[in-house]
């Protein structure tokens, strides 16, 4: 264990040591090519829901799967450098892999006794002029989610701090204006014992917003904005 200037020297450069965060980066590239197995149901909270979905993609064929994972990968970068031990749901990005289910996304922070699961998404409304981002928290339903509705709204202000920091705008088309959002419907959310988001980073299908997502620059933007609320939350 470093004591003393040591260990103060350590914190400073490395604020997040000590920490674990999940991260995880929405569907799977291959999901449509393996409808069987991404349409089983599985235990969603108290209910079922299939297994996953393909997500959806900009106008031109950039598809969610690899917008989230190419965010995720440059987040899980960031949060390494800064002493974090993270955690991915997935571990590819491909044709030819489906899953893992939202059950298991869902306790995947649970296994590891992490600090927080971020997942990450991008939309897909067909709303004229649709824009934005929005962060998702659990409801508060016992027995399910209960116990961690409280520290997950403050993760998703947190993240929402960071992404609008960040320079992006909160999306125009949730109910409330405010870019928060709370369901009940996520397994991915209902299945957590510990804090969770779920963040849909903007429209894909909005053709302002795939220019910025299908830049590394646009994708580097985002993935500060969530660094800097998982920062934030963590203190």
């Amino acid at each position: 264990m470093l004591t003393g200037f040591a260990g103060v020297v350590l914190a400073a450069a490395l604020p997040l040591a000590g920490s674990t965060v999940v991260i995880d980066p929405g569907h799977q590239l291959g999901n449509h090519n393996f409808p069987v197995q991404i349409n089983r149901p599985v235990p969603a909270g108290g209910f079922t829901k299939p297994c996953n979905t393909t997500g959806t993609a900009t106008a031109g064929g950039y598809a969610e799967a690899t917008f989230a994972w190419q965010v995720s990968r440059a987040l899980k970068r960031t949060l390494v450098a800064e002493g974090a031990a993270v955690v991915m749901t997935r571990h590819a990005n491909r044709e030819d892999r489906w899953g893992p289910c939202v059950d298991v996304r869902g306790r995947a922070g649970n296994k590891v006794q992490a600090d927080l699961l971020v997942s990450v998404h991008g939309d897909g409304s067909y709303a004229a002029g649709a824009r934005g981002f929005h962060v998702i928290a659990p409801a508060d339903r016992a027995p399910w989610t209960a116990d961690i509705h409280d520290s997950s709204m403050r993760l998703a202000l947190a993240v929402r701090t960071g992404l609008g920091r960040a320079g992006f705008p909160v999306a125009n088309y949730i109910a409330g204006g405010d870019g928060l959002d709370v369901r009940s419907d996520l397994a991915t959310l209902n299945l957590s014992d510990v804090p969770a988001v779920m963040v849909e980073l903007g429209n894909m299908r909005s053709a302002s917003e795939a220019r910025v997502m299908t830049t590394r620059a646009g994708r580097a933007r985002y993935a500060a904005g969530l660094a800097e609320g998982v920062r934030s939350f963590l203190g």
